[in-house]
């Protein structure tokens, strides 16, 4: 992942290293499924902390986000690719909210509404695992196209699309 402002433990870094995003991505699929699979709160638990540990500080704080950024992306490094960090942060945001509201979900006994959001969840980081197709990404591009967001926010992804035709 990319650097953070000097002396700042949270927020997130301003680009971000693909090979580590789809690292995260193959790890939230795993989990996903697992849950779906074994309903054990447990794993929806360990999901909803890596998501609001990415959110609010990138990989510091996310053990699936160090295991990306510091071992498999050094290892993968020839398949790097920089991208702008926004999107990435608004995208984790999203499994954010996904993997809290199935965890309250859960609790309250609404193990149906819980596993298909983590299902739709586990879709979505598959997506980005395997094609590198971030819809949070997507969704992020198509909300600043209808002016949502300020394309000053993020001036290195104002067209998504030319800086990462992936996206």
């Amino acid at each position: 992942m990319g650097k953070l402002k000097p002396g700042s433990f949270f927020g997130f870094p301003e680009t971000v290293n693909e090979v580590a995003a789809r690292t995260v991505a193959g790890g939230v699929t795993v989990m996903a499924v697992g849950f779906c699979v074994t309903g054990n709160r447990l794993l929806l638990g360990l999901l909803c902390y890596g998501f609001l540990a990415r959110v609010a500080s990138g990989p510091k704080l996310s053990p699936l986000g160090r295991f990306a950024t510091k071992i498999v992306a050094p290892r993968l490094k020839r398949f790097s690719r920089i991208v702008p960090g926004k999107p990435k942060r608004f995208a984790q945001g999203i499994g954010a909210v996904f993997t809290s509201a199935a965890l309250i979900l859960s609790g309250f006994g609404f193990s149906e509404a819980a596993l298909i959001l983590t299902a739709a969840l586990a879709l979505f980081a598959s997506l980005e695992a395997v094609l590198a197709f971030c819809v949070g990404c997507r969704l992020f591009a198509a909300l600043m196209k209808l002016g949502f967001v300020n394309p000053d926010y993020c001036e290195e992804c104002a067209d998504i699309r030319l800086h990462n035709p992936s996206h």
